[in-house]
């Protein structure tokens, strides 16, 4: 599996359309959730994916700077289509690495899903919220300090 990292005007509308496909199919479709996915920071935010075999997006995720003045980077729309193959975690790793290698992040910042909490917390966040509903969907802040 090959990562691939772009800035949102590096993208082919290949590249675009495939992970907005992959994020639809499981927040929108499986998830049985409407929300709006297009949120206007796409644009300011670093992406990372791969395919599968079959070409498709089999994950992504984005990474953009939340608070400069703070040095506060935010990781969202983690998905994965295929589970069990460990993808998630390599993900999940390159989005942090990122987060302090380009965005020069001293916090990392992410909303999860209550039921991905311990995804998160393997690569070292921390719940520092109470849950809270997001489109109906129970969720946590979660906060990774860098030193």
């Amino acid at each position: 599996m090959d990562l691939i990292v772009k800035k949102y005007k590096e993208l082919s509308l290949d590249e675009l359309y495939g992970i907005l496909k992959t994020r639809a199919e499981i927040f929108v479709v499986e998830q049985d959730c409407p929300y709006q996915d297009l949120d206007d920071l796409d644009q300011d935010a670093t992406h990372v994916f791969c395919y599968n075999e079959a070409g498709r997006v089999a994950a992504c995720l984005r990474v953009f700077m939340r608070d400069a003045a703070e040095s506060v980077a935010q990781i969202g729309r983690v998905v994965t289509l295929e589970h069990g193959k460990g993808l998630g975690g390599v993900l999940l790793h390159e989005g942090v690495r990122i987060a302090i290698e380009e965005y020069h992040a001293k916090k990392i910042y992410l909303e999860a899903q209550e039921y991905a909490k311990g995804y998160y917390a393997r690569e070292g966040f921390e719940v520092v919220s109470e849950p809270f509903l997001e489109d109906g969907i129970p969720h946590v802040k979660m906060e990774k300090i860098i030193v």
